[in-house]
């Protein structure tokens, strides 16, 4: 299909959306500053913000990414696209969307396999089945209470405590979701002193009680300083090793 030419006014208010510009986010540093890693993470990248992402497209990629990096699960999610998605075409630019729930659901578990999901097509086509029909009310969860929305995300299969957060806090406006991968745990146990055995539950409790309602901000601080620290530490090991 041809894309039709978006008014600005509409423009506008897709991109307020989907960057979150509405939200306050001076008012979320300040909050978040009075905590000295975050106020670190802030410093580093002033300008971060969450995303607010299509729902649908959110809890795929997040299925695809169980055991897997960022460059594999770009590669499937552009792949699947390639072959279910609707043709956009912009100055002479062409891309595919992201399919429909249906559209994966008529395709199945087999056709995903072929298409390198692994032991996520399962998964995969199971959520695209349960969007489809209506049983995960996906869209209408945008906004409901957290427990709400975490409650029905777990009823899907290789849908956890992790991968509903970050659909929560990306998707569905949750932005006291607390995700904990293993760079946030290595954060809560390297800068905070927790135990490293703790558990999910309460790793986020902690969280809540710390951070409160923008948790989900501050994970995103922790998160990137945490990562840059890393590829600083490994960069200067690198250098070290080849002085010797």
């Amino acid at each position: 299909m041809e894309s039709a030419p978006t008014p600005p006014g509409d423009l506008i208010e897709s991109l307020t959306a989907y960057l979150r510009l509405d939200d306050d986010l001076p008012s979320i540093q300040r909050r978040l500053a009075r905590d000295p890693r975050c106020r670190d993470g802030i410093l580093a990248y002033p300008g971060m913000r969450i995303m607010r992402q299509e729902p649908w497209e959110t809890l795929a990629g997040f299925i695809l990414s169980s055991t897997s990096n960022i460059p594999r699960i770009a590669r499937t999610m552009e792949l699947i696209a390639e072959c279910f998605g609707e043709r956009l075409t912009l100055d002479g630019a062409s891309r595919r969307t992201f399919p429909r729930p249906e559209v994966l659901a008529e395709a199945g578990e087999a056709r995903l396999r072929e298409l390198g999901c692994g032991f996520r097509a399962p998964y995969l086509a199971a959520a695209a089945r349960a969007v489809a029909d209506g049983t995960l009310p996906l869209v209408r969860l945008r906004g409901a209470p957290y427990q709400v929305a975490h409650d029905a995300l777990v009823t899907l299969r290789g849908v956890g405590d992790k991968i509903a957060d970050c659909v929560m806090l990306f998707s569905l406006d949750r932005p006291e979701a607390f995700p904990v991968d293993r760079w946030v745990l290595r954060v809560l146990v390297d800068w905070y002193d927790l135990d490293p055995k703790i558990d999910y539950a309460a790793a986020r409790q902690w969280a809540w009680n710390r951070f409160g309602q923008h948790a989900g901000y501050a994970n995103q601080y922790l998160f990137w300083r945490k990562r840059e620290a890393g590829r600083n530490s490994s960069a200067n090991a690198s250098i070290s090793s080849k002085r010797r």
